[in-house]
């Protein structure tokens, strides 16, 4: 990197270098990308006058080190591009650099008066002088630029000063002298687990077989078989710390337990430790490390449910009362969101004037659990807490480890839900879950994956949660789950259930959208085999994401129209072309015969790029052969509202 780069100027400097992609916030915030996945740089670059430009890219991670480069290339319309492969995890910062190739606009002129005949040895010299001021460029470049100087100096032939290979040379070597920099941005470069994966969130306590008892850690490894063969990569796992007594919650949200009623996890803390330890009736914390190390075995990551919240019998609360806000007669200020109001529960004071050792306690909390082997973390009602401690805890975290994700459990203003993207949490909860007809699907999925959205949203397509039963699903049709699984798992490549989905299971508190008898307050124990079960579903459907990398991202999905409004299709394509899956999926319960036109679709890399000749049935291997620049088929959702098709390209390019 030039040394004597300075900081882009006011108008009055010589170089604008604008509208520059990625941004998020102008530079504010990072842009999300994965590793070994190309980020491509543009820029608006130009200057007074005829001179010719050079830019280039520069990039280097925040652990240090020399700046790497890369030359922008110019397309049109004073617009530039670059682009460069992160290739581990971290935090990036960018930039671009530009200035006046003076060897180039001498050249450049010179071939143009060239054209017009006459003498120009003046400026055939004024040409060679200018390698004389070449700096170091290296050594290559070096014994190109005296060659080419020498052959000018003993032949007088200014073909010497033309040479392709001393053109390169000087652009290496010369002094940029109105060298100009745009302001750094941020990239965050984050691990695959990040852009694609299928959760499965469940409550530990109720992993066990027998009614009223509580599961231990090893009752969960005993479930891993079940969930590894539904295709699962993440287990979400409930908060498992100790749980309060004072002001326990008894069934279906009681004010008040009765006998061994369990209490919502939710408030955490006991005389038998806070955010840093297990539940004793599940185990202890080796049990939990056993516990992450099955998971491991079968390919399943462990996330923990990090909720930033306190029992009025947490430790802290005698430890450090200083964390808390009181009411004016001293009393605790419980937890609230109107009209709801938590006895059990008390949230540390974000804001107070001990705030900083509070931060510092949260942040060793996490790091205590990545050290136990969890690299994924969903955090609770992120959005009801302070912005500026996530931004710094997250990237406090990441500064340990980068390959930490954080995903924001947050239904809130839309604005407030990207705001939480951009802060730094690496996937995020979507309204996906009320987007029930065609046109809000498609609005919505062109809202996340519009820019700048793409750049710093990751939406998680949770199709219910654990205080979410959608009215959609409260029928208990089998053709809605399937169908909404189908949704989830398609147009989202981060998508997840909560345990109970398989089953079917919609009884709701009459009236809301809410489960009745919810296992947030008691132990729940299911027969994972019971008739009508949709698990078979839900495998195939992660099997085929698994081998079809166009469903392993969100942001290039483009919608088909078709004639029914009751069927919606859409087009995924893999970031490297090669493979594009059509699906079609029914929103109604009816059988639904229309036609799929397919003429636009295009398979295959760069210029081998063909029309589609047929489609694939992924799930019946039933082969469609595209004719007239479509397909007609039918949906029944009583069998399967969800049709999803692998093009196949035409032998002959279009």
């Amino acid at each position: 990197m030039n040394k004597t780069a300075r900081p882009v100027e006011s108008a009055h400097g010589t170089f604008h270098i604008t509208d520059i992609y990625p941004s998020v916030d102008g530079g504010r915030f990072p842009v999300k990308r994965i590793v070994g996945e190309q980020v491509e740089v543009w820029a608006d670059i130009y200057r007074d006058g005829h001179d010719v430009i050079s830019a280039v890219l520069l990039w280097r991670h925040e652990d240090g080190g020399e700046w790497q480069q890369v030359p922008m290339t110019f397309h049109s319309d004073d617009r530039w591009g670059g682009s460069f492969v992160p290739e581990r995890t971290g935090r990036y910062s960018y930039a671009i650099e530009a200035w006046t190739d003076d060897f180039a606009t001498w050249r450049h002129r010179f071939e143009q008066r060239q054209r017009d005949g006459g003498d120009h040895t003046l400026d055939a010299i004024e040409g060679a002088g200018m390698l004389t001021q070449a700096q170091a460029g290296g050594p290559a470049a070096a014994a190109v630029i005296i060659r080419q100087c020498e052959i000018f100096l003993e032949t007088g032939e200014a073909g010497a000063l033309l040479a392709p290979e001393l053109q390169a040379a000087m652009a290496r070597s010369q002094f940029r002298r109105d060298v100009t920099r745009s302001p750094l941005f941020a990239l965050t470069v984050d691990r695959p687990r990040a852009r694609c994966g299928a959760w499965y969130q469940m409550f530990p306590r109720s992993q066990g077989k027998v009614a009223g008892v509580h599961a231990t850690f090893g009752d969960c490894m005993a479930r891993l078989p079940d969930i590894a063969a539904m295709g699962f990569d993440v287990v979400l796992l409930a908060p498992i710390h100790p749980i309060g007594r004072t002001h326990r919650k008894g069934r279906n949200n009681a004010a008040m337990a009765q006998g061994n009623d369990p209490g919502s996890p939710y408030a955490i803390g006991s005389t038998e430790g806070g955010h840093d330890a297990v539940h004793p009736e599940l185990g202890t914390l080796d049990d939990f490390r056993a516990f992450v190390a099955a998971c491991r075995t079968y390919g399943i990551e462990v996330a923990l449910d990090f909720a930033v919240q306190c029992s009025p019998d947490h430790p802290w609360l005698t430890q450090h009362p200083e964390w808390f806000a009181r009411r004016p007669d001293g009393s605790m200020r419980t937890a609230e969101h109107p009209p709801q109001r938590w006895d059990d529960v008390v949230n540390p004071d974000f804001a107070g004037e001990h705030a900083a050792t509070l931060w510092q306690a949260l942040r060793d909390i996490v790091l205590f659990w990545v050290a136990q082997g969890v690299k994924i973390f969903r955090v609770d009602n992120p959005h009801t807490k302070s912005l500026p401690f996530w931004e710094w805890l997250i990237r406090e975290v990441q500064r340990h480890d980068a390959d930490v994700l954080f995903l924001a459990e947050a239904f809130a203003r839309p604005k407030l839900m990207k705001g939480l993207g951009k802060l730094g949490f690496s996937q995020s909860y979507s309204y996906f879950t009320w987007r029930t007809q065609r046109a809000e699907l498609e609005q919505y999925l062109g809202e996340l994956t519009a820019y700048p959205e793409r750049d710093f949203f990751r939406p998680n397509f949770f199709v219910n949660t654990p205080d979410i039963l959608p009215f959609h699903l409260q029928s208990g049709a089998p053709w809605i789950f399937k169908a909404r699984l189908a949704l989830a798992a398609t147009l989202s490549s981060n998508y997840g259930i909560y345990s109970g989905f398989e089953l079917l299971e919609h009884a709701p508190i009459p009236g809301r959208e809410e489960y009745a008898d919810s296992e947030k307050y008691q132990i729940k124990v299911r027969d994972w085999d019971a008739s009508g079960n949709i698990k078979p579903y839900i495998a195939t459907l992660n099997r085929i994401r698994r081998g079809n990398p166009a469903l392993q991202q969100t942001a290039n999905v483009r919608f088909i129209g078709i004639e029914d409004g009751d069927v919606t299709g859409f087009v995924k394509e893999a970031v490297d072309q090669s493979n594009v899956i059509v699906t079609a999926i029914a929103l109604t319960s009816d059988a639904h015969e229309f036609w799929l036109p397919l003429g636009d679709v295009m398979v295959g890399v760069g210029e081998a790029r063909r029309p589609v000749a047929a489609v694939d049935n992924l799930v019946t291997g039933e082969r469609h052969t595209v004719e007239w620049g479509g397909v007609r088929l039918r949906i029944d959702p009583a069998r399967d509202p969800a049709l999803l098709l692998c093009c196949v390209a035409s032998r002959e390019p279009s």
